[in-house]
């Protein structure tokens, strides 16, 4: 071996045994760094169908990177300036099979790409009602400066940055803002989807285990945003009466006139439990704008 193309080919063995080095040490890698990102472990059938999803199609494109880096150390290794066997064929890009593996293997399997996302992200559409024997809940959901209002209009009852579900039933989220657009975000269930002032947008999601759920905001919207969070408890059907009931008997009472307090920008994180009076509040804050009369 030439003295000039040591220090490369050392360079290139030096990269390679790293290369393998970061290759085996991927299960070691997934356990520590990612064990606590809560999108990869999820506690409900949507967020788990979506995480399959990303799974799938990162695998599907590392059967490219991944070979793209081993034959970039092996072509880089061959066609050394030391080694005679290699032979340089300046022609080679004209060879029709060579043109057929980098272009045409890469066009089917983004086709591929492209069919199972279309298909998984129609599956998967957060409008789509959970199929499922049990009753979908509704629970309406506005987002203000800089914390959660939950209105539960069957129960009658309404929650600030707290929220309490069965397990197993299919809950349909309808969502607004009476703030700066906002985005509601519950990462252990499933995707995030934008709430925006004098629009509805909906959600469906369901809890397969019990637990409290981190539940936040996924877009900026001012000085409060970083704790702009809430509960999530997702519990027994029997845990989930007595809850209701014990709501019912709070002594606060949200109406008109005290909604447009709770509506002022604040950065207080506490919990509240109120009794509601106002049958159609969700709707009055989502025609705020557009009605003159709009009682808020």
């Amino acid at each position: 071996m030439k003295e000039s193309t040591k220090p490369i080919y050392n360079k290139l063995v030096i990269s390679g045994i790293i290369l393998i080095i970061i290759l085996l040490m991927q299960p070691l890698e997934v356990y520590i760094f990612l064990k606590d990102i809560v999108i990869l472990f999820p506690k409900g059938f949507i967020g788990l169908e979506q995480r399959n999803l990303l799974i799938l199609i990162q695998a599907l494109m590392l059967l490219f990177i991944v070979p793209i880096y081993i034959l970039t150390f092996v072509f880089s290794w061959w066609y050394r300036a030391d080694n005679d066997k290699s032979e340089y064929d300046p022609h080679l890009v004209d060879h029709k099979i060579a043109e057929f593996v980098w272009w045409g293997l890469p066009f089917v399997m983004t086709v591929l790409v492209c069919i199972i996302t279309y298909f998984k992200t129609h599956e998967l559409d957060p409008y789509k009602p959970i199929v499922s024997d049990k009753k979908t809940m509704e629970i309406e959901a506005v987002a203000l400066q800089w914390r959660w209002l939950f209105i539960y209009p069957e129960e009658q009852i309404a929650t600030i940055n707290y929220i309490q579900f069965p397990k197993d039933t299919p809950i349909r989220f309808k969502i607004t803002a009476d703030a700066p657009m906002n985005a509601f975000w519950i990462p252990r269930l499933g995707g995030m989807i934008y709430a925006m002032p004098g629009m509805t947008t909906q959600l469906n999601l369901i809890a397969d285990e019990t637990g409290e759920f981190r539940g936040s905001s996924a877009n900026i919207s001012g000085t409060g945003f970083a704790d702009m969070t809430f509960v999530a408890k997702a519990s027994t059907q029997e845990e989930y009466d007595e809850w209701v009931a014990s709501v019912k008997q709070s002594d606060q009472s949200l109406d008109i006139p005290v909604y447009r307090e709770i509506a002022k920008p604040s950065e207080d994180t506490s919990v509240q439990l109120y009794q509601l009076k106002e049958d159609d509040l969700f709707h009055e804050i989502v025609m705020k704008f557009m009605k003159p009369e709009s009682k808020i």
